[in-house]
């Protein structure tokens, strides 16, 4: 998937499906995921295909539901313990890795810079109302204002499929009481949660005017399209995709 968006010419990002690759079920097929249990050869060479197809050197974070993000360089291992990222550098992509979580991609508007974040609800919610979100968009900061800043949601779990608890629900309404309207009620005392939307109310709340891609329709929906996307909520045991952006 190429994301349909108006960045500057020398950004670049693409978000990949699970087709292409050469892993087998429950893998199949192109499982960028090396902590899934998936045969590491094969995820080796899927990585190696996907860095052949965008040309850059895409760096696989460790993600842990939090909210820190780190600058990358050419020289960052792989494995590097964060949930977002920035570079100005060229050729380095900030790849993020999902299977039902939040991708979120940046760019400045002049093209100076570009980060990734991974945004679960953990991480979105993050503590105090500092979230994984919050945390990029301080990097961001440091190459000019977010009013000139795009960014992309890619897909994730949708708010028909995305069943939490009462917990989740209380964790965005105690920085953000608005929050609740993104929430809707299950006769079990659970709730159906708009992820994206959440995450959309999070970069208004920042200042980031100009948001694009997921808009919580069905064909964003990772459970709903089983033979495009991984889906942990769907499978249990499932491979990874990702998103990318990089500078050219």
């Amino acid at each position: 998937m190429v994301p349909s968006w108006p960045v500057p010419p020398n950004v670049r990002a693409t978000c990949t499906t699970r087709a292409g690759g050469v892993s087998g079920a429950p893998y199949d097929s192109l499982n960028l995921g090396d902590h899934v249990g998936d045969d590491a050869d094969r995820v080796s060479q899927n990585r190696a295909i996907f860095k052949a197809a965008i040309g850059a050197r895409p760096v696989f974070l460790r993600q842990v539901h939090g909210t820190r993000t780190v600058p990358l360089a050419a020289d960052t291992p792989d494995g590097t313990e964060a949930d977002g990222c920035i570079t100005a550098e060229t050729g380095v992509a900030c790849t993020i890795m999902v299977a039902d979580c939040l991708p979120v991609l940046f760019a400045t508007g002049d093209g100076s810079a570009v980060a990734a974040a991974h945004a679960g609800w953990r991480g979105l919610a993050g503590g105090g109302g500092r979230g994984i979100l919050e945390s990029a968009c301080d990097a961001l900061r440091q190459h000019g204002d977010l009013a000139g800043v795009l960014a992309w949601l890619g897909p994730c779990i949708g708010p028909e499929a995305f069943e939490v608890g009462p917990e989740v629900k209380a964790a965005f309404e105690a920085h953000d009481v608005g929050a609740s309207f993104l929430f809707k009620p299950r006769a079990d005392g659970k709730w159906l949660a708009d992820l994206p939307g959440l995450a959309r109310r999070r970069l208004a709340a920042l200042g980031v005017p100009r948001v694009h891609g997921n808009d919580g329709s069905r064909e964003w929906c990772t459970v709903s399209n089983p033979s495009k996307f991984f889906s942990h909520r769907r499978d249990r045991v499932s491979g990874r995709f990702a998103a990318a952006i990089w500078l050219a």
